[in-house]
């Protein structure tokens, strides 16, 4: 499951990060890169903290010991179990 399709309250492991061209107005190689910086990686635990008020974006998301906003598009990357 993608982590962009998460509602509040889930938990939950990163799987893999798999980076469409429509995931972001930017290149997937650099979209992924930045993902990586900020701790979303292979095995890290996540938790959907909350939610933006119009349309449910931005997520505030827990990656292990970070708290991280993330554009819901863009976290539609990121693949959880």
């Amino acid at each position: 499951m993608a982590l962009g399709l998460a509602q509040r309250g889930f938990r939950g492991r990163i799987t893999a990060i798999s980076v469409s061209p429509e995931a972001s107005d930017l290149p997937p190689d650099e979209l992924e890169r930045r993902l990586i910086e900020l701790g979303f990686t292979e095995g890290a635990q996540v938790e959907v903290l909350h939610e933006g008020l119009f349309g449910r974006d931005p997520i505030a998301v827990r990656v292990d010991n970070a708290t991280v906003a993330i554009r819901r598009r863009e976290a539609m990357a990121i693949l959880v179990s």
